[in-house]
């Protein structure tokens, strides 16, 4: 038996947790730069502002009803969310932290408490230790799960707890649920299932297993198998290796020279180094876009990106970046007012598995420059986690001015010793 713990309206949830005035009240959270919204009370659902729709089109509903808005406060939000999950592992023998605010556990050895019994008691110690309400789904497969927390969600009448185990229970589950909020099946898979006449979760499960394997191939065959109770995906307990990293940002202004340009992606670029750094990996090939605004008119847009492998797989903040450097040179071009830029490295894989290429003529110079190279990352970093992100930096990178905008932010409460609450007695 597998649960799934997802934290209810969660970066709304951490806001009202550190001001329960805004309890019962319309909340928003905004992307980075104020543009959409990514998380909404279910006040806010209930007045149409709609997941991920652009602020400024909503001003006068917002204004109205005098809807709270907030800047995204990731900061918060990733402490939060630590606290849940750890929580959550004292509760469970095994979990499988899923995304920031949803995590699987394994429920095996636990019918002697009761199921549903035990959810209950999850849900109540979560939110006694964290403040933060969640719905939990409870079924023999992953997916079923998913399906169940769905319920739980949605009908009062599970009161947060849904657990789907008896053959009719699970029929009926299915048939209310569209195909297309089966988790695994895309847009372009609903599609293609809708045209087949499949409009339901229990339409698919029923389907010919032999057409699903063909045309959905093997993660639609399992999709399947999962949801007719037959387990086939495992809870994973070591997160994979990412397979490509991206930085990026809108920009709060328009940006028009090539120097500023450089500046942000230099920037950016230098972050994803240290993401890389942190997670013991090494690149091979690097991505850089720039585009004006899609609301342009056609003769001002633009969109520039490219790709380069790297001469040799790195970490090297000043290896990316000088390449970066060369491929932001190839795409940009004048005269155009632009809004947004990112950087992607790909190709990753494992620093202590990836040896330096062999070569016929070895560089004695080259191999003691990247070994200073190394010693210099080490050191960068080393301060930055003592003394604070961005207090060490090449002279390319400017973490301040490109920060996103963010006219809304909320204290960082957990994070941040001069935003702790004070408490004072007489």
């Amino acid at each position: 038996m597998f649960a799934l713990v997802d934290c209810n309206n969660f970066y709304v949830s951490c806001e009202r947790v550190f001001d329960p005035s805004l309890n019962g009240r319309p909340v928003v959270v905004l992307s980075n730069n104020d543009g959409c919204f990514i998380a909404r009370s279910n006040e806010a659902k209930a007045l149409g502002l709609p997941m991920g729709g652009p602020a400024f089109k909503f001003r006068e509903t917002l204004k109205k009803h005098q809807v709270k808005v907030f800047s995204a406060n990731f900061p918060l939000y990733g402490d939060m969310s630590s606290r849940v999950m750890e929580t959550l592992a004292n509760l469970a023998p095994e979990i499988e932290i899923y995304s920031i605010d949803e995590a699987f556990l394994d429920m095996t050895g636990f019918r002697r408490f009761g199921f549903r019994e035990y959810g209950a008691t999850i849900r109540k110690t979560v939110t006694k230790h964290t403040g933060i309400p969640v719905c939990i789904g409870m079924g023999p497969t992953k997916t079923l799960a998913k399906v169940a927390n769905q319920l739980a969600k949605k009908e009062p009448r599970y009161n947060g707890v849904c657990l789907l185990s008896e053959e009719q229970e699970i029929e009926a589950a299915l048939a209310s649920l569209k195909v297309e909020d089966i988790w695994g099946i895309g847009r372009q898979w609903s599609a293609l299932l809708q045209v087949r006449g499949i409009k339901t979760a229990f339409d698919f499960s029923r389907a010919s297993s032999t057409w699903i394997r063909q045309h959905l191939h093997i993660t639609g065959a399992r999709i399947q198998e999962e949801l007719l109770g037959h387990s086939c995906l495992p809870l994973e307990q070591v997160r994979p290796p990412k397979q490509s990293i991206c930085t990026s940002r809108s920009f709060g202004r328009s940006v028009i020279g090539f120097e500023e340009l450089q500046q942000a992606v230099a920037t950016f670029t230098g972050k994803c180094a240290v993401k890389l750094r942190k997670e013991g990996s090494v690149a091979s090939t690097l991505t850089v876009f720039i585009c004006t605004s899609p609301f342009n008119e056609p003769s001002q847009k633009y969109w520039g990106t490219k790709t380069v492998a790297l001469r040799q797989p790195s970490q090297d903040t000043i290896a990316i970046i000088r390449a970066a450097d060369q491929v932001l040179a190839a795409i940009f071009k004048a005269g155009y007012e632009y809004k947004k830029a990112g950087v992607i490295v790909g190709g990753i894989s494992s620093a202590t598995a990836s040896a330096s290429p062999l070569s016929l003529f070895p560089d004695e110079e080259t191999e003691q420059t990247n070994d200073r190279r190394q010693k210099l990352m080490q050191v960068m970093d080393k301060v930055n986690r003592r003394y604070g992100t961005g207090t060490m930096h090449t002279g390319a990178e400017n973490s301040e001015a490109w920060k996103p905008q963010q006219t809304n932010l909320s204290p960082h409460y957990t994070t941040a010793w001069k935003d702790v609450i004070e408490v004072r007695g007489n």
